[in-house]
């Protein structure tokens, strides 16, 4: 844990490396966006941190500038679509000088890169819509290269034109295969457009500074990360799996805030007067506050207004779905709550297999994240949400239903806090290490499970995929490493090292944000974060065995076929990623060594694997995908598209189908709507399967050990 004395030597070193700025060039045909003194103290001071107390040791240069450039080129125009190839040759010289502007909070040549790439991305834009003037003919044997990311810079304008020609057409022909009606399809497409440029024209200084910034600490470690006030409290929200205000999802549709779904219980749903589709107006806060008018607003500063402290009372101005602008709108008061967002929490599900002429229950147990709700914690609660918490109560009712094994299933869970990784593996093993950290200064600590009760003694799997990383990883290892259940899926993420959140309001002092002329402002919830948070590297995972979870992940005891493109997602496909290595291993005891059934239980699932009708149809998706990556380009040919997609279409349903008669639903055909609440998830039935082999070669194992002991008995 970082000490307060070191907050003060890493803002003073960045106090001290103030410079004069350079002038900013205008860009005729952007919106010439301009830096803040805040968001120059917040860099100075992120990368003081950075070099100071990163993990990764790294040194501020200009071998360092050319990856966060190339990054930040990357997140701006990666497909090659808008930049031309002289503003490339323009920003080149900024190659090696970007990260001098980073020490010093000097980002002026950062937002002019961004306002060259915004003129060319309201140029294309508009191109686009002078484009549906013309009469398009979708006869010629044409393509579209879609995908220009390995291509080099289009040379000029007059080359841009013909490629963004080719674009309007294939958006064209995309609906002209669905409706004939040719002036609909431009009046809908025109739409389309004019909606990028409205949302383009709500792009903001802070949009600019976060997208940069996540270029930047990226370029150190992938999980080094910035986040603004308003990313900030949505990364918390999803740590806690909880928030204050009227529990309503919110999106922006058609310049409206609109209400998207209620959360059940929430105060928007007990108060019978909001339900989707209805568009929110104004705001006002408490009985007697002004009404903000929010059409137009963009989503995340229309939150801030709704979202609020526990008891507050919020306003709002209420145009029901249905009703048009001319309508009168209601007002609907509300009194915030505390929302927990049940739908994110761990859940539980049996399934049924029969086996040999006997029945088994398996208990699916979902864990979506490692999370705690650390603001109930601290406040005294006894009763708050947590994964070890709500896994525990999961694990007492299986019981009662007399499961006869569980699959904790742990895909996309993408991880969350180390102590809830180390509380939940304590909920399968007496006492002993879960996860070895070892920090910058090679200090090794060891996170123990010191509880000696057990909530679940019985036969386990743990099910993984490529998104399963970091505390999922630490836990599946533990298992792993222990013996103690079998893991199943496919190779994990790799993500094996550890986080620090720093409030960066604590660091950068009032009196120093006074000095910068910036003063914090006061909302519904208190006083509002003004200089956001910095996730830090400070250590990496090792598993108790003693490999990294770096890079390499857990690999499963039984192997399923990856939907997800192993080459495409992972920690090893970024350059900037810490390497796998590895330390001694800790001193535990395993509780069981099922190395000896492994093989069996692998060739008893590839043997179903063989004649499934559901992996069949899941293994030719997967190779229809690798095959379609590979391909950049589109036809313009209506009749030679049309073709293609009919083929496509018709595989697709195929594949569905075989998918849906393998679980025992009947077939679709062509224009039917897909049925709710189905489950069709074979590799969660696989994992259950597996654990059900699992219990009877145990069975039988167990059964040829008794009868031995007994022979040598008599």
């Amino acid at each position: 844990m970082f000490k307060r004395f070191y907050f003060v030597l890493a803002l003073g070193a960045a106090l001290a490396c103030n410079a004069a700025p350079s002038k900013l060039t205008p860009v005729p045909g952007s919106a010439n966006l301009e830096p803040t003194e805040q968001q120059s103290m917040v860099c100075k001071t992120v990368a003081t941190f950075i070099t100071k107390y990163n993990y990764k040791k790294v040194e501020l240069n200009d071998s360092l500038s050319g990856v966060i450039y190339g990054r930040y080129i990357k997140s701006l125009d990666g497909g090659h679509n808008y930049l031309l190839a002289s503003d490339i040759e323009d920003f080149d010289k900024y190659k090696s000088s970007l990260v001098d502007g980073v020490k010093n909070g000097n980002l002026n040549d950062v937002y002019y890169i961004f306002n060259v790439f915004q003129k060319r991305y309201i140029e294309r834009i508009k191109y686009s819509i002078a484009q549906l003037d013309k009469t398009f003919d979708f006869t010629p044997k044409e393509s579209f290269t879609y995908d220009r990311a390995d291509l080099p810079w289009v040379a000029n304008e007059a080359a841009m034109n013909v490629e963004w020609t080719k674009r309007v057409k294939y958006d064209m022909l995309n609906l002209a295969l669905a409706s004939k009606d040719i002036a609909k399809n431009k009046e809908k497409l025109k739409k389309r457009y004019e909606d990028l440029l409205l949302q383009n024209s709500k792009l903001n200084t802070n949009d600019v500074f976060q997208i940069f910034m996540d270029d930047f600490t990226e370029s150190i470690d992938p999980h080094t990360n910035y986040f603004d006030p308003f990313h900030a409290a949505q990364f918390n929200v999803e740590m806690s799996r909880s928030l204050q205000g009227i529990g309503a999802t919110l999106e922006s549709k058609n310049e409206y805030i609109s209400i998207q779904a209620l959360v059940p219980g929430g105060p928007a749903d007990k108060s019978h007067q909001i339900a989707a589709g209805d568009r929110i107006l104004e705001v006002a806060q408490g009985k007697d506050g002004v009404f903000q008018d929010i059409v137009g607003w963009r989503i995340d500063n229309a939150i801030k207004l709704i979202r609020g402290t526990k008891g507050t009372l919020v306003r709002l101005k209420i145009l029901p779905a249905g009703k048009t602008a001319a309508d009168q709108p209601k007002i609907v008061e509300i009194v915030r709550d505390k929302i927990v967002l049940k739908d994110q929490l761990v859940k539980q599900e049996i399934k049924t297999y029969n086996t040999n002429g006997k029945t088994y229950k398996i208990g699916i147990i979902n864990v979506p994240a490692f999370y705690a709700d650390m603001s109930a914690l601290q406040a005294g609660a006894t009763n708050y949400n947590s994964t070890s918490r709500d896994m525990k109560l999961v694990l007492d009712t299986l019981k009662r239903a007399g499961v006869d094994g569980i699959v904790v299933d742990l895909r996309s869970n993408g991880g969350g806090l180390l102590s809830e990784a180390v509380s939940l593996t304590g909920l399968f093993i007496k006492t002993g290490p879960v996860v070895q950290v070892r920090d910058s200064r090679n200090e090794i600590d060891v996170d123990k499970d010191q509880d000696p009760s057990i909530a679940y003694t019985g036969p386990m799997a743990v099910l993984i995929d490529r998104f399963s990383a970091s505390a999922s990883e630490i836990f599946a290892g533990a298992i792993q490493d222990y013996g103690r259940g079998i893991i199943v899926g496919t190779q994990s993420y790799g993500k094996g090292t550890v986080q620090n959140q720093i409030d960066l309001d604590k660091i950068i002092t009032p009196s120093i944000a006074e000095q910068l002329g910036i003063t914090k402002k006061a909302t519904s919830t208190g006083s509002e974060n003004t200089f956001g948070q910095l996730n830090l590297t400070i250590a990496k995972f090792y598993r108790i065995s003693g490999g990294s979870t770096q890079h390499k992940g857990v690999i499963p005891d039984v192997k399923f076929p990856s939907t997800i493109p192993m080459d495409k997602y992972g920690e090893g496909i970024d350059p900037s990623a810490l390497p796998f290595d590895v330390i001694a291993k800790s001193d535990y005891v395993k509780v069981g060594d099922l190395a000896p059934v492994i093989p069996q239980l692998t060739k008893m699932h590839e043997q179903r694997l063989s004649s499934s009708l559901s992996f069949k149809a899941i293994n030719e998706s997967i190779a229809d995908y690798s095959k379609k990556d590979k391909e950049n380009s589109v036809t313009l040919n209506e009749a030679e598209l049309k073709k293609q997609r009919d083929a496509d279409e018709q595989k697709s349903l195929a594949r569905e189908n075989s998918l849906r008669t393998s679980f025992g639903h009947p077939a679709l055909k062509k224009g039917d709507a897909k049925p709710k609440k189905e489950d069709l998830d074979p590799f969660k039935l696989e994992a259950g399967q597996v654990l059900v082999d699992y219990i009877n070669l145990d069975t039988k194992v167990s059964q040829v050990n008794t009868n031995r002991e007994v022979k040598l008995k008599n």
